[in-house]
């Protein structure tokens, strides 16, 4: 874990409450039993239905971008296999993580509470529309990119939050954007770096 937490603090992720809490998280628990030995490299790894574990750089980073605080409740859209959601667990109040794909939001359910991260709610369903019913969010994070940024994750989003996306087409050119929310009406959209994720999909 020190080597991962090593080589993204040398690409620039210096929070050291996030490289605390990558130390922590062991990613070996979300990971398939195949890529069970590439746990720890700075890549992404097929966790099957064609999507991926990011690399621990790009966790770091979207982590770090939202600037996360021990009182924050933060909506994930795309839980994937909870690794991004255990390593947010282990640094805010509450997360809320959305997953389509309804096997892998089962299997990141069970992951996540044996490795004893319950302040974690895990819901399958489509996170385009986001999840109303606990919002406004401190922070949004989106693991999966999306045409553009949609609408609903910027109502959902608290005035002064902080909302990391990668926004692109498939296959296409995509950039990781940091989105703030400045007031009622009022949102900021920076791109931060080139990305590749899997693509945003819906129901």
């Amino acid at each position: 874990m020190d080597m991962v937490t090593s080589q993204i603090e040398a690409r620039g992720v210096r929070m050291p409450s996030v490289l605390a809490a990558m130390r922590q998280v062991p990613r070996h628990c979300f990971v398939p039993e195949a890529s069970m030995d590439m746990a720890y490299d700075d890549t992404p790894l097929p966790i099957g239905h064609g999507q991926t574990i990011s690399q621990p750089y790009i966790v770091g980073l979207m982590t770090e971008l939202i600037r996360p605080e021990p009182d924050f409740t933060v909506l994930e859209i795309g839980a994937g296999s909870g690794y991004q959601a255990a390593v947010l667990a282990a640094l805010v109040k509450q997360v809320y993580t959305i997953e389509i794909i309804a096997p892998l939001a089962q299997a990141a359910r069970e992951r996540l509470r044996q490795a004893g991260y319950l302040n974690v709610e895990v819901i399958q369903g489509d996170g385009f529309h986001g999840w109303p019913s606990q919002a406004p969010y401190d922070a949004i994070l989106v693991t999966a990119a999306a045409p553009e940024i949609p609408p609903p994750l910027i109502q959902q989003l608290k005035v002064g939050g902080r909302m990391v996306i990668p926004v692109g087409e498939p296959g296409g050119a995509q950039e990781l954007v940091l989105g703030e929310k400045l007031g009622p009406r009022k949102f900021r959209a920076t791109p931060v770096l080139p990305v590749r994720f899997v693509p945003f999909t819906r129901l």
